[in-house]
């Protein structure tokens, strides 16, 4: 079942709708997709912390339709279900009180595809979890979970052009697919699924850390730069809100394997500070992620209570 919840898509609304909250005067619903179509009291103040407007729902429909594994007349059936899941989304969106948007990215989209206003309180990153080594090593670090619109394909395919090492944390289901663009590359290692600890090192030892995809915030990279190591980033998304310029890293304008190669050969790491990226990324700290939200909810909840 976990396997193939993509089945069980067409329920997951009136799933949603069966929770009783009938009891609540708060609710904070967590969501890139379903949880904020929980259906509240009227005399509930209900709080989304939006991660995205639902990816495939919206922005990324087309994308999401094109990779599935299926002929055209199941894409069609597919293109119809998710019209009726968008429909609801939007209902659902509607009932919600109050946004807050984990970007300013987010922000944007909410206001594009549900019309309304939200407050951006950026993700908690838990800093102490990271270090700085005092010599980094020769390799060049990504990793995510390994789906498609990660687009470590376009990593791959940068560094089979690219004397330089490369390692690659993470797995999932288009692991064995960029293990095939992969093949016969000795410079490209895949790691697999990692520890807390090990990827902790892997961020401290390697040149940068390299983000190829457009991310809502981007945890990963301040992960990076909480460990000193400046980042190679696509220059669309949350990146831009957490990476400064020729500070804490640098971009590659075109999502294209040539665009990151040319960003690659003219990393030059030794103009970076490693104690001033992690200074940097101590701004998307857990502390100041619950003193922000803590703030947040209770200026919404006492003006909801004086209505």
């Amino acid at each position: 079942g976990i396997k193939h919840y993509q089945w069980y898509m067409p329920f997951m609304p009136m799933a949603v709708e069966f929770f009783d909250l009938s009891g609540y005067d708060l609710v904070i619903s967590d969501a890139s997709a379903f949880a904020k179509g929980v259906i509240t009291p009227t005399d509930a103040l209900h709080i989304c912390y939006c991660h995205t407007p639902t990816r495939y729902l919206w922005s990324d429909t087309h994308q999401y339709i094109n990779e599935l594994k299926y002929n055209k007349y199941f894409k069609k059936v597919i293109s119809f279900v998710l019209n009726y899941i968008r429909m609801w989304d939007k209902l659902a969106a509607d009932r919600v009180d109050k946004y807050i948007a984990n970007s300013r990215a987010v922000e944007r989209r909410i206001k594009k595809y549900y019309r309304r206003g939200s407050t951006v309180i950026y993700p908690p990153v838990e800093i102490g979890k990271f270090y700085i080594s005092p010599e980094p090593e020769d390799y060049f670090l990504t990793g995510s979970r390994l789906v498609p619109y990660k687009r470590v394909d376009l990593v791959i395919e940068a560094f089979k052009k690219l004397d330089k090492k490369l390692k690659i944390f993470g797995d999932g289901v288009d692991l064995p697919r960029l293990k095939e663009i992969a093949a016969g590359c000795g410079n490209i290692e895949f790691l697999g699924r990692v520890d807390d600890n090990i990827r902790a090192e892997l961020y401290s030892k390697c040149q940068a850390f390299i983000h190829p995809q457009e991310e809502d915030f981007g945890i990963t990279a301040v992960e990076a730069m909480a460990s000193g190591r400046p980042v190679i980033a696509y220059g669309k998304g949350g990146a831009l809100e957490t990476v400064v310029e020729n500070f804490t890293g640098e971009f590659f304008n075109g999502q294209t394997a040539d665009s990151l190669r040319e960003a690659v050969e003219n990393f030059d790491n030794k103009k970076y500070n490693p104690e001033a990226i992690r200074r940097h990324a101590e701004k998307f700290s857990a502390e100041r992620f619950k003193s922000e939200i803590k703030n947040y909810i209770e200026e919404e909840y006492r003006k909801f209570k004086a209505c």
